[in-house]
C-alpha cells in the first residue's frame, strides 16, 4: 500500500533505516521460545532433535544433556514421536524517528527424529506507535492457501490497513528494549499483563484512565477496557468508587455486569454501597434472579395484553354461539366461549386444539364434551357444513362414549344453525 499522508510517508521512510536484527538476537530469541527434546525409546536409546546423536541413558528423568552437542534437552518418552515443530513469535522493541516501534519476528522449528534441527525466522510484522497514541503498520502478507497459512515471506514489508492479524501477543521480548519517554511515564514496566502490545501501548498513550489503572495495579480492568475501549466511559465513574475505596476484583467482565444490572434498576452508580459488595458474585446472582423475574413479569403482561386482543376477536368471530349447552341426561356438551378455556382444554386433554390455533378458523366452532364434570372429548364443528368434523379425547384417542358424542351434537346441530341465522 502506498503512503497516502506525511505520517505513511514519514514511517515509510524510517523503515527503511532499521537496523537488521542481528544473529544474536535471533539465536536468544530461539532459545527463548524453543524446547529442545530427546526422544527416549522404551530401550532407552535418547536421540538428540537438536544434532541428531543418539546414545543409551536410561536413567535420565526429565532432562538430559546431548554428550555431541552439549545441548541441554527434555526427556520425552513417546518412543513412536518422529517430528517435532514449533511456530511462534518473537518481539523486539525499538525506538525510530520518535515513534516506538514493535518488531514481530515468526520463527518456525522443524525436527525429523535422526536429523539436524531446521530454524527459519522472518521479521513479519512491525507496528509504529507516535507519543500520541496513533499507530500504523508495516507487514508482510500472508498466503491465504487453505492448507498452508502463513507468512509469505517472498513480499515485502510495507504499509497495511489495520486487522486484528498483526495484534501479536509473543512468546518472548528481548530484555534489551528502547522505549519513547511517555510509555516510561506512564507505567510500563516490562509487563504485558496478558495484553498484545499494541493494544497496550496504544491504550496506555491515548487514554489517561489506562494509565491510572495500571499504576494503580488494576490489570484485570485494565485488560478488560482494552478489549472492549467503547466501553470505558459508561464504567469510569463506578471504577472511581472502586479505587477510592480500595475494592479488589478477580473478575472484571464480572463487576461490568453488575453494574449493567445496577444500572437497569437505576441504583445509583456512585455509590460504594452498590458498586463495591461484600460477595460480587452473589450479589450479581441476586440481581440476574431480580432481573430474570421483572423480564417475566413484562412477558406476562404482553402474552395478557395480546391474550385480550385475541379474545375481543374471537368474541366477535364466535360470540353469537356462546352459551349453547345441551346433555343426553348423562354427557354434557358446550361451546367453549373463551380462548383460555380452549388453551385449558388443550392442556387438560393433551391435543393441539390451543397450540393449533383452531379459534382462529372462522369455519371451526370448538365444543367440550362432559361428564359429572370429567372432560371426555374436545368436538370441532364445520360451520360451512354443519358437521362434526373431529372428536377427540386424551392424546388425540376416542373414548368409549365416542359414538355418543358425536350423535349428541348432530341431534342438536339445530341449535348451531339457528345461531347462525339469528
Amino acid at each position: 500500500m502506498k503512503p497516502r499522508n506525511s505520517f505513511e510517508q514519514q514511517i515509510e521512510k524510517a523503515g527503511r533505516m532499521l537496523r537488521p536484527i542481528t544473529q544474536r538476537e535471533i539465536k536468544w530469541a530461539f532459545d527463548r521460545c524453543v524446547v529442545r527434546y530427546g526422544r527416549r525409546t522404551t530401550k532407552g536409546v535418547i536421540t538428540c532433535s537438536e544434532c541428531g546423536h543418539a546414545w543409551t541413558d536410561r536413567t535420565a528423568q526429565k532432562h538430559c544433556t546431548c554428550p555431541a552437542c552439549r545441548t541441554r534437552l527434555t526427556v520425552d518418552n513417546d518412543h513412536l514421536r518422529r517430528i517435532y515443530n514449533t511456530a511462534d513469535y518473537a518481539l523486539f522493541m525499538t525506538v525510530c524517528g520518535g515513534m516506538q516501534v514493535l518488531r514481530f519476528v515468526f520463527l518456525t522449528y522443524y525436527v525429523r527424529i535422526g536429523q539436524p534441527a531446521k530454524y527459519t525466522h522472518c521479521e513479519v510484522v512491525q507496528r509504529w506507535i507516535t507519543p500520541d497514541g496513533r499507530c500504523a503498520t508495516r507487514a508482510r502478507l500472508v498466503k491465504n492457501s487453505p492448507f498452508d497459512k502463513t507468512w509469505n515471506y517472498e513480499t515485502p514489508l510495507e504499509l497495511r490497513p489495520d486487522k486484528p492479524l498483526y495484534d501479536i501477543y509473543p512468546r518472548c521480548a528481548y530484555p534489551r528494549q528502547t522505549l519513547i519517554p511517555e510509555l516510561k511515564r506512564n507505567g510500563y514496566r516490562g509487563e504485558f499483563h496478558y495484553i498484545t502490545p499494541p493494544e497496550l501501548f496504544c491504550a496506555l498513550l491515548r487514554d489517561s484512565r489506562a494509565e491510572t489503572l495500571l499504576k494503580t495495579g488494576r490489570t484485570e480492568l485494565l485488560k478488560h477496557f482494552v478489549e472492549n475501549p467503547d466501553r470505558m466511559d459508561d464504567y469510569w465513574p463506578s471504577v472511581r468508587i472502586l479505587l477510592r475505596n480500595g475494592y479488589a476484583i478477580a473478575d472484571a467482565g464480572l463487576w461490568c455486569d453488575y453494574i449493567d444490572l445496577l444500572r437497569f434498576f437505576g441504583k445509583d452508580l456512585r455509590n460504594a454501597r452498590y458498586v463495591c459488595p461484600v460477595n460480587l458474585r452473589t450479589e450479581h446472582d441476586r440481581y440476574v434472579v431480580k432481573k430474570r423475574k421483572y423480564e417475566q413479569a413484562l412477558a406476562e403482561e404482553e402474552r395478557l395484553r395480546r391474550e385480550l386482543e385475541r379474545e375481543n376477536e374471537y368474541r366477535e368471530a364466535k360470540g353469537r354461539f356462546f352459551g349453547i349447552a345441551f346433555t343426553d341426561g348423562e354427557i354434557s356438551v358446550r361451546v367453549l366461549d373463551s380462548i383460555e378455556q380452549i388453551r385449558q382444554e388443550g392442556e387438560a386433554m393433551h391435543h393441539c386444539v390451543f397450540a393449533a390455533e383452531y379459534h382462529k378458523k372462522p369455519d371451526s366452532l370448538i365444543l367440550s364434551a362432559t361428564m359429572e364434570g370429567r372432560r371426555l372429548e374436545t368436538v370441532e364443528v364445520s360451520l360451512s357444513r354443519l358437521k362434526v368434523v373431529q372428536s377427540r379425547g386424551r392424546y388425540n384417542q376416542d373414548t368409549p362414549y365416542h359414538d355418543r358424542i358425536v350423535k349428541l351434537v348432530k341431534r342438536n346441530m339445530p341449535l348451531i344453525e339457528k345461531r347462525m341465522t339469528a
